[in-house]
Order: structure tokens, then sequence, then C-alpha cells
């Protein structure tokens, strides 16, 4: 019988080239005139400033044409400039007390008079100000050019991840601990402030938006030269359409992963080409018959596509063939009822609003209603009357998670975690997910030696995927050894200070020449242009590193030689040994 987990490896979900010649080449927009803070200060300063231009002018102004006297006497009239002067520090409430002459009674009532005045003309300017401040459309606009600002300045490859629900927190998180560069959009005000209290290494830069919008995804530098790739993770599957549409039609190379639950949006977002579209529902199905029909392997690709450091899921044993009851709405009760049938296994549709459904009989239930609380109900209920069954539950928020656990539920379904982990394992390494996709293809027991293999070397704890690439650039010392030595994939996972101690990696992709090679023997000969995916359960990256860089290290490695670092002890040596 066919595996139906086979039908998500050959549905068109890797991204297309295509050439149409009746596209042309548009720029991103970037620019919103209602987001321009200095035209709002103008517009909304205009008035208040006019008014104290005009205070000031008139003032000083009746000041010049009003005369004073001078110490004999005699009538003066004050000459503009001590007229502004004196206007200056009198009308900005200084108080500064200099006289040019004493004043007559008329210049004492007309600066009276322009007093009280320019008080009424800064109190009208001051309160304007306060409120422009405190204006909803003011700080947007002020936060839209600060963004702008800092994704201009940005010098390295970053994402654009669309929507900061509890998906795009864990894909950010987890971008954050890889040292990946990001910027986020979410219309939700809520959302985007409690990204500053998330503790992320890097502070990045957050826009409140609409990302349905092509400015704002200009904005957030959808048109970047170092933009690498766009996460579309909002809620809405209509807008990760127009966000899927955006990309394609303004930066049809940059690579889009879109999330979409309804399977008519996921189709009309297969015909902009995106790089992956990920329906949390059908896949979920397609896991649940792995974990029904291979329990390892199942075992095997959800712990490696956890969280670096996550510790490794209880070993299941593999399901009697039965008959399963989906209570479900929508479409996922849809997706899970067509991938259970497609695997060959007997399925019971019942409709949540008959009550409780009857599991007499049955091995397995789904309980996806559109209620959490409906769901672990619906459980408890089913294991009472069969203590045997296999409880599949769907959770729609992540504050159930602990209920969840205390059932000891035996599968849980939480959306925005599955699209999270399908997100992250097509990001972080980009090949991880072609050595994901083969994990998918095999049996119980080639996943029980990768797993014991993996477990002997990098413990219990989810490895992370890193990418080894040996060339002149990334490891000059490799590629010279090579030119006049032989190197194997195990020397080079060999512990630069102790080489009979294996570094805690396990190889688990070769490519070379545009080929594929999974699980490479380590007495493999490695070759210039090599790149070489490892899974690290510790700090065996960094040991390869830096022994790639260091001449002395790769011949100690490959041969068991200890020689000299430097040139001029290597030099020295040779000489004793040719003596």
């Amino acid at each position: 019988m066919g595996n139906p987990l086979l039908l998500l490896l050959t549905r068109p979900w890797s991204r297309q080239s295509r050439a149409d010649t009746r596209r042309r080449p548009v720029a991103v927009p970037t620019e919103a005139p209602s987001t321009d803070a200095i035209f709002l200060v103008l517009r909304r300063m205009r008035a208040p400033l006019v008014l104290l231009v005009v205070i000031f002018a008139v003032s000083v102004a009746g000041l010049t044409l009003i005369p004073g006297v001078d110490g004999a006497g005699q009538p003066v009239r004050m000459t503009v400039f001590d007229a502004f002067y004196f206007m200056s520090y009198t009308a900005t409430t200084i108080g500064f007390g200099e006289l040019p002459h004493a004043f007559t009674t008329g210049q004492r009532m007309w600066v009276t008079l322009s007093i009280y005045a320019s008080v009424v003309g800064w109190a009208y300017t001051i309160g304007t100000l306060f409120a422009l401040l405190q204006d909803e459309g003011f700080r947007q606009a002020v936060l839209v050019q600060r963004v702008r600002r800092r994704v201009r300045r940005l010098d390295e490859p970053f994402l654009v991840v669309a929507g900061y629900g509890h998906a795009g927190e864990q894909v950010c998180r987890a971008l954050d601990d890889a040292r990946r560069r990001f910027v986020v959009v979410d219309e939700d005000h809520d959302r985007i402030d409690s990204l500053a209290a998330h503790q992320l290494t890097v502070d990045p830069p957050a826009l409140r938006a609409d990302a349905r919008n092509p400015t704002a995804l200009g904005m957030v530098g959808l048109g970047h030269r170092h933009c690498s790739g766009v996460l579309a993770l909002t809620d809405d599957d209509e807008a990760n359409l127009a966000i899927v549409m955006t990309v394609s039609l303004l930066r049809p190379e940059v690579p889009v992963i879109a999330r979409c639950g309804e399977r008519a949006v996921a189709d009309r977002m297969l015909d902009f080409s995106p790089a992956t579209v990920i329906n949390p529902g059908d896949v979920y199905g397609a896991y649940l018959t792995l974990a029904v029909q291979r329990p390892l392997t199942y075992q095997l690709l959800t712990w490696l596509m956890s969280l670096p450091g996550s510790p490794l899921p209880p070993e299941r044993q593999r399901l009697a063939a039965g008959r399963w009851v989906v209570c479900a709405d929508g479409q996922f009760g849809v997706e899970v009822t067509n991938d259970l049938r497609a695997a060959g296994l007997e399925v019971t549709t019942v409709d949540p609003a008959g009550g409780n459904p009857d599991v007499r009989g049955a091995v397995g239930l789904v309980a996806g209603t559109e209620h959490d609380a409906t769901n672990l109900a619906m459980a408890e209920h089913a294991r009472q009357e069969n203590p045997g069954l296999v409880l599949s539950v769907r959770q729609r928020t992540h504050s159930n998670a602990a209920l969840a656990q205390a059932l000891n539920i035996d599968s849980v379904y939480v959306p925005t975690e599955l699209v999270a982990r399908e997100t992250l394992s097509r990001i972080m390494t980009p090949v991880y997910s072609t050595f994901l996709d083969h994990v998918l293809r095999q049996d119980d027991a080639w996943s029980r030696v990768l797993l014991e293999r993996l477990v002997e070397r990098c413990g219990d704890r989810t490895p992370t995927p890193e990418l080894i690439r040996i060339t002149p650039r990334e490891a000059p010392s490799v590629v010279r050894w090579m030119r006049r030595g032989h190197l194997t994939l195990g020397d080079l996972l060999r512990d630069p200070d102790a080489r009979e101690r294996p570094l805690p990696a396990v190889p688990v992709l070769l490519l070379r020449d545009g080929a594929s090679t999974f699980t490479p023997a380590l007495d493999e000969p490695l070759r210039p242009g090599d790149s070489v995916l490892v899974l690290d359960g510790g700090s065996a990256t960094a040991a390869v590193s830096a022994t790639s860089y260091d001449d002395a290290a790769v011949e100690y490695v490959a041969t068991g030689r200890e020689v000299p670092s430097t040139w001029l002890w290597r030099l020295l040596s040779r000489s004793t040994s040719v003596r």
C-alpha cells in the first residue's frame, strides 16, 4: 500500500521558476504621503506658529512706534532690534530685566497687552504640540520613519516576518537564537508592543501595518537588496495570499513561505510559485498517519523538527489497524479524514453537535472542534469508555498545553506550533528540508539506526543542523591539505585536540556536484567544493571551523602527526628531519 505521506513530497510545494513575458518589472512602493511626520507637524502646527509670529511682530512694531524717555527726559524711540530683543526675553517669560530706557505709561500698557497675548499664543501652541504628540497618526508616522531608517541601514541578509502571532513569535525567537536578522510587520498594536518585551538579543525593526498593502511590505524591506525571504504567517489566509502575490509580482527572486488553512486559497497561492505553502491541518493528518504506520520514523522526524535543545519524544508502539473516529469541525476534519482513509484505515466521521461520539471498538479518536475545552472533555469521556484508545486532540491556544499534558494525550495538534516547526525546518538551513523529506520516505528500521547513532553521538536533545562547506574561503587549510593528502569525512569530524575522540556530530547529507548522498559513511573521502550537512549536538561546528583554518590541525586529524603550528617551526622541523 502506498504511503499517503508521499503525497506531501509530490505536491507542488517547491518554488517553480517561470518566465512570463507579459509581466514587467515594477519598483517596490515604499512611500506613503500620510506617514510623513514632518508634513503632519507642519500641517497641525501651522496655525499656532502663525499666531505666535503675528503676536511677536505686532508687539515689536508697537514698541518701535510708542516713544519712551531717556535719562534727560527727552523722547526716544526703540530700534527694531531693541524691541525684538526686549520682547524675546519678555514674551518667553525669561524676564531678563534689562531696560534700554525708562518706559512711559503707553509703553507699559502695550508691553502688558503683549505679555498676555504671548501667553495665550504659547498656551495654544504648546497645547497643540502635546495633542500632536499624543495623536495616533503622528506616532505611527514617526514609527514608520524610524523603521524605514533602520531597515535601510541593514547590511546583512534578513527575513521579513509578516504576522507576529504565536507562530510568528516562535519563528522570531528561533531566528534570534540563531543570530539571524529579521523585520516584523503586523497590524495588531499589542503584538508589536509585546515584541519589545520578549528579551530578544537584537531589537528588530517592527512596523504596525497591514501586510496586505504592498507599500507596508516595501517599508519593511521587501525591495532591500539584502532581503533574503518573506514569511507570511498571519492568521488570515487572504492576507497571506496577498503577501504571496506581492512578493511574486514585485520581487519574484525572493522566496516566500506562506501559511494557509483553506485548500482553495492554497491552490491560488501555488499559482504564484511560492517556496512553500504550509497547510497545518493537512500536514498534521500526514503526521498522524505516519505515527500510526511508522512510529519510529515519526519520533525521529518530530524530534529533528523541534527547536534545538528539545528533549527526545517518547517512543510509541505501532498501532493495530482498526477503526478511527473523527469528530471535528471544518476543513481540519476533512483533511484528517482524507489522510487516514488514504492510508487504508477505516474512518467514521461524527458531527460534533451530536454530543460525545461512540468509540466502542475503535482504536483512535480525533477530537478536533473549534473549542479546546470541548476537545479535552470529549477525550476524557472517550478514554473512560475505551481505556486503550489513542487520543488526538486539536488545541487552538497554547495556554491549554498543561491540561493536555495532564490528560496524557497521545497526539496534540497545535496549528501555530506546527506552522512554526515547518517554517523553521525550511529556513534555518535550506538543505535541511531536503534531508527531512528523505527521512519521510524511510522505514522504521532505517530510522532506528539513525536515531541510535544520533543519541550516541549528540545526546537526547535535538541537534542543530549546520552546513560545512569545503571551499578555499571557508576551509582554506582543508583545501590546501587535499592538494597533497587524503582527508575523510570522519577525519574532519575528529577533535583537533584529541583525534581519537569524535566530535558530537553526525553527517546526514553530502552535496557534491549537484548530487546528494544521504547519511554518508565516515570513510567517505572529501573533495574541494563539497558541502556536508551535519547534526551538531554541541560545539562540533566550532571545532571543525577551527580546524579548517589551521594547517597543523588538519594534518593532525588526517594523519595523527603533531606538527608545529607556525611556518618557521615547520621549516625548522623539516630541516631537522632531513638531517
